[in-house]
């Protein structure tokens, strides 16, 4: 495993992480004692940067996270997020008080006394635009409860608002194949002023490991049968908001460019992190065998001009229509 900085924190995180979301709900069923397992076959393959936040599985994700603390010595990272428990989800919502209170909730499921990394979770745009949201924030470090806060977008110019903010140590963006928008200046300016990125949904929903096909069959708690349309939240979290046929045809073609030697989904997690902004890519995992799987993807050699050239094409021709403008 390798290991690059995140932000200003001076931490060293592992360059593949953990997404937590699978194991607290939206991808169907969840075996808590499986996506215990799971978690600590990550600690064993050397990954020690878990992210997560206070809806998946209503605090599930997070009191699991707080169960491995106590049951391993070695340290690591929990980064959670708050914002999303909002109802209606309104810039209005993110005062001093809620914001406060959904710190102490996600203290308790930790099972901590500070929360490493918080994050607003998705906020609306117009909560960019209010520095009194981020100077609770600074308020919230200053008190004990948070070491360092980030910010977790669904836009590129949400991001790119965030980095004005001394506060913010991080981003988390949908960055991967099928959404390459962040590379055309976000990374660079995350980069130039010492905010590190995590990449979210690297696999596209799953799409990127190669293994789904047009008969695969989700159940009906699986985000990815009941969201394609943005029905429940929003559309770019599935499948990165490209259409599921089309996705697969540009899967086909992309397979085609993968070393027999590899996953498809180590090809594409390699080729996320050949972006050095990016501190850590944080697929999700149910099963201990898939975190092992993504971990091997570190250790990778950088892929070949040609072959980024090639999926550079791919993209441009198959999927940049469909999304680009959009995220």
């Amino acid at each position: 495993m390798k290991y690059r900085t995140l932000g200003r924190t001076g931490w060293m995180v592992s360059t593949v992480g953990f997404g937590g979301w699978a194991i607290g709900g939206s991808w169907g069923t969840v075996d808590e004692a499986e996506a215990l397992k799971t978690l600590h076959r990550a600690l064993d393959s050397g990954i020690n940067f878990f992210d997560t936040a206070d809806v998946y599985g209503d605090g599930r994700s997070e009191r699991l996270l707080g169960a491995l603390r106590r049951e391993r010595s070695e340290p690591f990272y929990i980064a959670t997020k708050a914002g999303l428990r909002l109802d209606p989800h309104v810039a209005d919502g993110y005062t001093r008080a809620n914001l406060s209170a959904f710190v102490e909730r996600s203290l308790k499921n930790l099972g901590v006394e500070t929360i490493d990394l918080l994050q607003l979770h998705s906020p609306p745009t117009d909560v960019y635009y209010r520095p009194e949201v981020f100077e609770v924030l600074e308020d919230l470090v200053r008190a004990g409860k948070i070491r360092f806060a980030g910010v977790s977008v669904n836009r590129v110019e949400e991001g790119l608002k965030a980095i004005e903010f001394p506060i913010v140590q991080s981003v988390q963006i949908v960055y991967n194949i099928f959404r390459q928008r962040p590379a055309e200046l976000f990374l660079a300016e995350a980069r130039r002023r010492g905010v590190g990125v995590l990449a979210r949904l690297p696999l596209s929903s799953g799409m990127l490991t190669g293994k789904l096909t047009k008969n695969t069959q989700f159940e009906p708690s699986d985000h990815r049968a009941y969201n394609r349309q943005g029905a429940a939240f929003d559309l770019g979290d599935t499948f990165s908001g490209v259409d599921y046929d089309a996705a697969l045809d540009a899967v086909h073609e992309l397979a085609q460019l993968v070393p027999a030697s590899i996953t498809m989904a180590q090809w594409a997690l390699r080729w996320v992190l050949m972006s050095e902004a990016v501190s850590s890519v944080i697929p999700g995992g149910r099963k201990a065998a898939q975190v092992k799987d993504n971990a091997a993807a570190s250790d990778l050699e950088p892929l070949p001009p040609e072959i980024m050239t090639a999926v550079r094409e791919i993209y441009e021709v198959r999927i940049k229509p469909l999304v680009h403008s959009r995220w």
